[in-house]
């Protein structure tokens, strides 16, 4: 009965010991105060400044063209603008021929209806097109990029936090794993098509580097397609503010007038008693 007893009594605290064991280990796994390699190495985005930056910002048009060449160029090729209209170019200082010949010689054509056999079909974008992405369909663009799906940059500087300075910090923040990092976290070895860059949320991007790192005009690159993605999600922000000092203006003006109005009120007031 004694041996029974103990033997009992040894399981209990055997199965009390793995269970604490178990526990702990849950806990390490699933406690957000311990240390990741993303928490350790992701940066915040970059101070850098832009001409459209602060209420009296405006665009540089001959930067929004030179960045709308680097998208034409380099990013359009897996990135759509789907929300911008050719015609919208307009606004960037493009003429009306100049924007005709874009939308007549660029690249993927967009969507149509054959009126003949009501099928579909494909024809040459025209100015009040919306610029054609590259791919028919996410099924198509996660087919050739390796099952990543390329997002839509229409609006993608009001999307991201950290805006501008984020995606001029991500075009030029592609660099080699940090040694010390594999040194903390060895698990947290980028993956074969991965590539490593610290302002990307979990450090590791699918996108290849747009733009070569060794390219000495990587960093005016960066920012002009930048400031052209800010234009594509904010067309009007000049105009929000010029409207944000109007009111400014109103509002100091009402002031004024109001306190005037306050002092004379009261000064015939005590003059009357």
């Amino acid at each position: 009965m004694v041996r029974i007893l103990a033997i009992l009594v040894g399981l209990f605290f055997s199965g009390m010991l793995a269970y604490s064991a178990v526990r702990t280990g849950v806990t390490m796994a699933t406690d957000p105060a311990l240390p990741t390699a993303e928490h350790e190495f992701h940066l915040t985005a970059k101070k850098v400044s832009f001409s459209f930056d602060g209420p009296f910002g405006k665009y540089d048009r001959a930067q929004l063209q030179r960045g709308f060449q680097v998208y034409k160029e380099v990013c359009a090729s897996c990135h759509g603008i789907k929300q911008v209209a050719f015609r919208d170019l307009a606004d960037l200082g493009y003429s009306e021929g100049q924007i005709k010949t874009i939308a007549n010689e660029w690249g993927p054509q967009s969507p149509s209806i054959n009126p003949e056999t009501g099928e579909a079909e494909s024809r040459k974008p025209l100015p009040s097109d919306k610029i054609p992405g590259n791919y028919a369909n996410d099924v198509a663009a996660r087919a050739a990029n390796n099952n990543a799906l390329p997002p839509d940059l229409s609006l993608v500087a009001k999307a991201r936090h950290g805006g501008s300075a984020y995606i001029y910090s991500l075009l030029t923040g592609y660099q080699d794993q940090p040694a010390e990092l594999l040194k903390q976290f060895p698990d947290a070895k980028t993956g074969a098509g991965l590539h490593y860059n610290p302002y990307f949320a979990n450090l590791n991007i699918a996108m290849a580097p747009p733009l070569a790192k060794d390219d000495p005009e990587l960093d005016k690159k960066a920012k002009d397609v930048t400031a052209f993605l800010t234009w594509t999600a904010e067309p009007k922000l000049e105009n929000r503010h010029q409207a944000g000092i109007a009111t400014m203006i109103f509002l100091l003006i009402f002031t004024w007038l109001t306190w005037m109005s306050y002092k004379l009120i009261w000064a015939e007031k005590k003059a009357k008693k």
